[in-house]
């Protein structure tokens, strides 16, 4: 048994892609150990034929390996001389203490120890994919979510993980850009975005896949080439990016939100992935193996890849449409009220007396149409959890902004317009000629006041149920609850004066009054009714004869019949798209030959590649190797 001796440890980074260990050995020598990927390895290689012995042979198994679909991994030596090592330590220590830029010169001083190495030869390792990550993919590039994976691996690894996920189908094209030049990138984009164009297919999700690696990203996010780079990238079903750092995955978002105005969505679970998280409009991080940066740095948190689909289709369609009610359903029912004060101010001659009680204007957001809205924002949904999980078509409608938008938005205020118009007019011409009571007492302004908020207590209230998609308990007891506990309120607040002789003395008996007259109970029973009559009439007629995707599978929900059947979102038929789309294969041939060479590497599908080295954790790398006794029994 042989004793080492660790000196220092050269971190791993996701920049770097590379981990160094220095050691004394038994013998006294100074040797560098390192590990990494092949593209940062072999080309620190020596010149010398020791150094390069298993060079031909490394690169067979590393091409082997990728085709298995297994993660790869280099392995070098270096000799240190002693004299070297004084002098670089020196160097290292000033580096790692430094206050500025401290990074900065660490890589630098551990690049300049990371050269003239020998190749030991290469590591592979298997990761299977987490369970049904196939299956998400799939739904989301049928709910027609763009798919676009960033990633590390070699580009043979790469193409694997997209075939084994259901990104890449073996029908599809493949387009590889592998550029070394500024010039070489331009002209491989161009060219296929001029055949693209040819056909009218730019900018369209046809049936192909472009996969390009680091290098080439460098010159194809170039300001001058960064237009034509994303409408090649959007005219493709699926992007496939190998070889990246973590500052070129966010570059690519980044590139997405600002030449599509797309909302983008980052998933990852490991340290490489956090600034790509960030970027994004949502990020979503997957707390695992790998680490908490991921999760910590996200907008939500999930433990596996498959909750995505959920986290998509069912939380964030129900969370669309009911955030979406909420906020259209708070401007109508306060304009409904608040704008009744300037058809009274035509009557009043502009005098600024409020028509209503000022303490109940102050209750009416507080109390009597509080609960609605959280039984909308809460409660209601368009169809089940499990329908939605199962037909991601249906989150077309989320997409289109179905719920929420101009057109919407104007539609409900011009609806608060008119309603505010008939519960005003309505009881105002029913109270024209003035209504007396046996006692001698007359009607006021406060009488034809609290008759329309009571009217468009009502009235709010049952418009939120006639909004509601799914009707529950508390449902019911929000809209019963809220007119209820306005009519309570009434009575009470009636009889408060004279005991309280601050308070509500321009109310006193104001119930009795209103509860005993006929056309206060005629308004209730009449206006409510008028007043939605079209609203229930454009609900009926749009889920009858206008049904929508959404509308048939509720219905088919509420009476147990068969979903499938309504469902519209299934496979596209070929168009004339497609038809288009196989003239232009026919003309990339030099893609078709690399296709061809692909489509030879054959793998299991339950491999997976979900693997990255922690960065910057609680316990440094150096701590691990150090307290690691390899002498001690596994």
């Amino acid at each position: 048994m042989e004793t080492y001796q660790v000196l220092n440890v050269i971190e791993f980074t996701s920049t770097r892609k590379r981990m160094s260990i220095v050691v004394k050995t038994p013998s006294g020598e100074i040797k560098l150990y390192i590990k990494g990927a092949d593209s940062v390895i072999l080309e620190r290689l020596g010149q010398n034929r020791e150094q390069r012995e298993h060079y031909d042979t490394t690169l067979n198994h590393l091409e082997e390996f990728a085709k298995c679909g297994l993660r790869t991994l280099c392995l070098g030596v270096a000799t240190i001389p002693l004299a070297q090592y004084e002098e670089w330590n020196r160097r290292w220590v000033v580096a790692s203490t430094a206050i500025n830029d401290r990074e900065e010169q660490i890589d630098e001083v551990a690049t300049s120890l990371e050269t003239n190495l020998t190749l030991i030869g290469a590591t592979a390792i298997e990761d299977k994919l987490q369970e049904q990550v196939p299956e998400t993919i799939e739904k989301l590039l049928e709910a027609n979510i763009h798919v676009w994976m960033l990633t590390g691996d070699k580009q043979e690894t790469a193409i694997n993980i997209a075939k084994s996920c259901r990104l890449h189908r073996d029908n599809s094209d493949l387009f590889i850009i592998n550029s070394r030049s500024p010039e070489e990138a331009r002209e491989e984009i161009q060219e296929q975005l001029k055949e693209l164009k040819k056909d009218g297919l730019v900018g369209k999700s046809n049936d192909i896949t472009l996969v390009t690696d680091g290098k080439s990203l460098n010159y194809t996010l170039l300001p001058d080439m960064r237009k034509d780079f994303i409408d090649l990238c959007t005219s493709c079903r699926a992007v496939v990016c190998c070889r990246v750092s973590p500052i070129q995955k966010a570059d690519m978002v980044e590139l997405v939100k600002e030449h599509t105005g797309a909302i983008t969505l980052s998933i990852g679970d490991g340290a490489n992935d956090v600034a790509m998280i960030q970027k994004a409009a949502v990020g979503v991080g997957i707390s695992g193996n790998e680490g908490l940066q991921a999760a910590n740095s996200a907008d939500f948190a999930i433990a596996q890849f498959r909750f995505l689909s959920r986290l998509l289709f069912v939380h964030g369609a129900w969370n669309y449409s009911r955030i979406s009610k909420v906020i259209l359903y708070s401007f109508y029912k306060n304009i409904t009220l608040y704008i009744i004060e300037l058809w009274f101010a035509i009557y009043n001659y502009w005098s600024g007396q409020v028509i209503y009680e000022r303490w109940t204007i102050g209750m009416y957001n507080l109390f009597f149409t509080s609960a609605p809205p959280v039984a909308l924002g809460l409660f209601d949904r368009t169809c089940t959890a499990a329908t939605r999980e199962e037909y991601p078509s249906l989150y077309h409608s989320t997409q289109k902004s179905e719920f929420f938008n101009h057109r919407e938005f104007w539609k409900w205020i011009a609806n608060s317009i008119v309603h505010s118009v008939l519960l005003f007019w309505l009881p105002q011409m029913a109270m024209y000629f003035g209504v007396s009571w046996e006692s001698g007492q007359t009607d006021g302004y406060l009488v034809l006041g609290n008759t329309v908020y009571t009217l468009v207590v009502v009235t709010t209230c049952l418009k939120a149920g006639i909004e509601m998609d799914a009707w529950t308990w508390f449902s019911h007891g929000s809209i019963w609850g809220s007119i209820a506990l306005w009519f309570l309120f009434l009575v009470i607040y009636s009889h408060i004066w004279p005991s309280a002789k601050f308070v509500a003395s321009n109310m006193a008996g104001m119930s009795e009054i209103l509860l005993s007259s006929p056309v206060f109970w005629f308004c209730l029973l009449l206006v409510p009714t008028v007043t939605l009559l079209a609203d229930v009439a454009f609900r009926a007629i749009k889920t009858t004869v206008f049904t929508t995707e959404t509308d048939k599978i509720r219905i088919a929900e509420v009476m147990n019949k068969e979903v499938a059947v309504y469902v519209e979102g299934g496979r596209r038929p070929i168009s004339e798209t497609s038809r288009l789309l196989r003239n232009v294969r026919k003309r990339f041939r030099k893609n078709k030959q690399r296709q061809e060479e692909q489509a030879t590497m054959e793998m299991d599908v339950r491999h997976g590649y979900a693997f990255s080295q922690e960065e910057a954790g609680a316990v440094s790398q150096g701590e691990y190797i150090r307290r690691y006794d390899t002498t001690r029994p596994r």
